[in-house]
């Protein structure tokens, strides 16, 4: 893969946990990138950006862009070829889903590529999406065609009530590709990966990956852990599939970026070597009689659909077609896990038992 650098790259939400890794990539491999925050005066956020900068032959311009904005993305684009959209909350704790979810990532989407619209340089759009615009419970395996997720399936599970960080990211991405289909000059690529694990360019990121590896080891799950099965895949390999969506040609469509096959539990047996002695990470899996009888008292989110239609199901995802189009190989899940919890550690976000 070839990194074009004859021209800047836009990348929205920059200071994101998976946004790190790809301006990395970018600078790394020479090219002007145009940071899209939205407050470009907020220099401790940006710092570690900044840093990889010092020591890369790119450059980074940072400019100021909100999602429920329209035009603002507008002075970032210009003179733009690929456009890579990352910004969009990833959070489950959420007081209005509508307010806090729906509308950044619906909203924000479509400003984003109006604005692509209105930018004659534009080439090429990269969303990211996930693969909760593909399913909504691991109980909608079952009306999969094979027993698998595909870029093929949609989910059709989810609401405003009912996972709506699901609800969210299907909405947005049915608004990108309605958006892309109504016009010629660029083509639209949505990287859709599962749960997003491994380390950050920045260990303060604000992501709900953080939120759920912190709960393996801070006590909360010390009793055991709840049998959910997920697709997991690095940070890192999810960037490297957006950079590969921006710069190979015949990319199109959609792909699903997952590395495993897994569940929490097994995400908690990657941790146990290395973390066993000095943290409390769960040893055990919670019948599932239990989690539906007190997880909605102890976690608003494990409400008895949630659990019912999730709890003690697996996950299965094909990701054939990013393997076979853009090139993607993964990373062990032990290496991710490993290296997140110990970036995690080393913040200081644990106490030692």
């Amino acid at each position: 893969m070839q990194i074009a650098t004859d021209a800047p790259i836009l990348v929205t939400g920059a200071t994101g946990y998976v946004a790190g890794w790809i301006v990395k990539g970018l600078l790394e491999a020479g090219a002007t990138v145009h940071a899209a925050v939205r407050d470009p005066d907020a220099v401790a956020r940006r710092a570690h950006l900044d840093a990889i900068a010092a020591g890369s032959p790119g450059r980074i311009r940072y400019f100021r862009a909100d999602l429920l904005t329209p035009g603002s993305y507008a002075e970032a684009m210009a003179g733009c070829r690929v456009v890579i959209h990352t910004a969009s909350p990833f959070t489950v704790d959420v007081a209005d889903a509508q307010r806090e979810l729906i509308e950044p990532a619906q909203l924000g989407t479509r400003n984003v590529l109006e604005s692509a619209n209105a930018v004659p340089s534009v080439q090429r759009v990269v969303l990211t999406s996930s693969c909760a615009a593909i399913y909504g419970d691991n109980a909608d395996l079952r009306d999969t065609p094979d027993g698998v997720f595909t870029e093929g399936v949609w989910n059709t599970s989810s609401s405003l009530e009912h996972q709506p960080y699901s609800y969210s990211k299907l909405l947005a991405e049915r608004e990108a590709w309605r958006i892309a289909e109504a016009q010629d000059r660029w083509t639209l690529v949505t990287i859709n990966p599962s749960l997003i694990v491994g380390p950050g360019t920045n260990p303060g990121a604000t992501s709900e990956s953080f939120n759920i590896i912190r709960q393996l080891g801070d006590g909360t799950m010390k009793s055991g852990a709840p049998d959910i099965g997920f697709g997991v895949v690095d940070v890192r390999d999810v960037a490297d599939a957006h950079l590969r969506a921006a710069f190979t040609a015949e990319a199109h469509g959609r792909y699903i970026v997952s590395g495993h096959d897994s569940s929490l539990p097994a995400m908690a047996a990657c941790l146990m070597e290395r973390f066993g002695a000095d943290h409390p990470i769960p040893r055990r899996v919670l019948p599932k009689w239990l989690v539906w009888l007190v997880g909605p008292i102890l976690n608003k989110h494990l409400t008895r659909r949630m659990v019912a239609r999730n709890v003690g199901l697996p996950w299965h995802g094909d990701n054939s077609r990013g393997c076979a189009e853009l090139g993607m190989r993964y990373r062990p899940l032990s290496e991710s896990m490993n290296a997140m919890f110990q970036q995690l550690v080393d913040d200081g976000q644990f106490r030692r038992t």
